[in-house]
């Protein structure tokens, strides 16, 4: 009986190995986003937020569109306006209409956002970090590939 079987308490084996592996990746996510989870929450902020803030960071001076905002999301959402909303209440963010065309909205994160992920930074590194604890480097590096490599057949 494997690891992943007895955490599930599961007396019957897994049908395949593809259900194993798969199983095995959701379980392991799960404890990953309660890590995580657990860094972001005591700022006030929840991981999707967690995640808005760093991509807007990276965007710089220029901002983004709120489509490019969703588009570039660890994990997809189909409310990102609201949660954009509930950030701009924050201040975490602010948004205006884009000149060139009226039907975009462009985002920027303020210097409280900024001031929130001053905070998380180290601690967030230290987490994965931590998360990971279990593998070598050269191990990491094999599990970044073959997520890639999972990722890039379902594109």
């Amino acid at each position: 009986m494997g690891r992943l079987q007895r955490e599930l308490r599961q007396n019957k084996p897994f049908q395949s190995e593809a259900q194993e592996a798969v199983l095995g990746l959701l379980r392991t996510a799960d404890l990953m986003r309660r890590m995580i989870t657990a860094v972001v929450e005591p700022h006030g902020i929840t991981m999707q937020q967690f995640n808005v803030l760093r991509i807007l960071r990276g965007a710089g001076a220029d901002g983004l569109p709120t489509l490019e905002v969703a588009d570039r999301m660890i994990e997809q959402t189909p409310g990102v306006t609201r949660l954009l909303d509930r950030m701009e209440a924050k201040e975490l963010v602010r948004r205006q209409r884009c000149p060139k065309d009226r039907r975009q909205h462009l985002c920027w994160i303020t210097a409280r956002g900024l001031a929130v992920l001053q905070k998380i930074d180290a601690v967030s590194q230290r987490a994965a970090d931590d998360t990971l604890k279990g593998l070598r480097t050269k191990d990491r590096e094999t599990f970044v590939r073959l997520l890639d490599a999972i990722r890039a057949e379902h594109r």
